[in-house]
């Protein structure tokens, strides 16, 4: 049983750590650009691009993270086989990636489009007076202050990215759970491997949650 506590094992852990860390990262990233778009698509008067806002946030809100995953990594390579008549070999990670981003994209969008409609009116009005075209109201001087409101919801859809990577542990990528499995198996013992993954994801949400508080009050200040 003390053979799990190695420093190669825990070094194997380690590795998956960091791919749950950068696999959250990268997913709240690209997440953050789909809310965007799509948070100016639900705000649009164009109901086209109101319609398929809606639809994204639907369907990405609305079925469950595991089927998403399995739907990218096994439905997708069915389909383009389909259409294409060869066959695709998903990459675990980049389905992985493409998921959470997705997923995320989803609930940022929410996110993002009431942090839009939370900065005053007056903002809004000015710009239009000052002939201020719609991209750069958006881009300098919108957007900023509505990032500035959304920032603890946001941090929190980053840690829930961080422990929803655990769910790609179910198409083989290599990640915190995943590792915990693996030495779980390979040593018949699965309590201390999970203990420690759980104390690693812990360790991870603490501090950012930390770091978070000591940017809102920074920008607090700033104010």
């Amino acid at each position: 049983m003390a053979d799990i506590f190695t420093a190669e094992n825990l070094q194997f852990m380690l590795k998956g750590a960091g791919f749950s860390l950068l696999l959250a990262l990268g997913a709240v990233a690209i997440g953050c650009v789909l809310g965007i778009i799509f948070a100016i698509f639900k705000l649009s008067k164009n109901k086209i691009l109101n319609f398929f806002g809606n639809v994204y946030v639907e369907i990405f809100r609305g079925t469950p993270m595991l089927l998403q995953i399995l739907f990218f990594y096994l439905g997708v390579p069915v389909l383009y086989q389909r259409i294409t008549g060869t066959r695709m070999n998903a990459n675990p990670y980049i389905v992985g990636l493409i998921a959470l981003s997705f997923n995320s994209g989803a609930y940022q969008t929410e996110l993002i489009r009431s942090g839009i409609q939370g900065v005053d009116k007056g903002q809004w009005e000015a710009c239009e007076t000052l002939g201020i075209s719609y991209k750069t109201m958006m881009k300098e001087i919108i957007l900023p202050q509505a990032f500035k409101q959304i920032i603890p919801p946001l941090v929190s859809e980053f840690i829930m990215l961080i422990k929803d990577s655990s769910l790609i542990s179910n198409i083989g990528a290599l990640e915190l759970l995943y590792s915990a499995q693996v030495l779980g198996k390979k040593y018949y013992d699965y309590l201390d491997p999970l203990i420690i993954a759980a104390v690693m994801y812990l360790t991870m949400t603490i501090v950012i949650s930390w770091l978070a508080k000591k940017l809102e009050r920074r920008l607090s200040v700033s104010d």
